[in-house]
């Protein structure tokens, strides 16, 4: 399936839902842990992944940041432009962290756990101002 492009459908479409959990970041210095790595990337320090705070509990593994996790459950091509900034602009208005994890096929939110239902409100109000504005002449 191909993405969307087009920012004002993204938006629309964008109808984000949580994923069950609390997630946190961590960085270890080999290239496997003994838990589900639901994103990683490979830093100088070493490798960040993205795990469920149970399993970094349960690894004795130290994190500072615990998160709930948002799907943007449009199929977002991965040469479109301004969602990420849209909805990230969005959220810096509400006064909102978020990290961004791009997948092939949608985009996913990393965001304060305490903040869950702020972050699903802002998002939902960016998809209906930017249809309204699209729609106007």
């Amino acid at each position: 399936m191909s993405g969307e492009t087009n920012l004002a459908k993204l938006l629309a479409g964008m109808s984000p839902r949580c994923r069950p959990g609390r997630f946190v970041f961590v960085t270890v210095q080999s290239g496997t842990v003994d838990a589900d790595v639901l994103a990683s990337v490979v830093e100088p320090e070493g490798l960040s992944v993205v795990i469920a705070q149970d399993d970094a509990d349960r690894l004795g593994l130290t994190y500072d940041y615990v998160a709930g996790w948002i799907t943007l459950q449009v199929y977002s091509a991965l040469e479109a432009v301004g969602l990420t900034a849209a909805v990230s602009g969005a959220l810096a208005e509400a006064d909102i962290s978020c990290n961004v994890v791009a997948g092939y096929n949608h985009d996913h939110l990393l965001v304060p756990i305490d903040r869950l239902d702020d972050e699903l409100d802002a998002l939902r109000r960016l998809a209906v101002d930017r249809t309204v504005r699209s729609a106007v002449p």
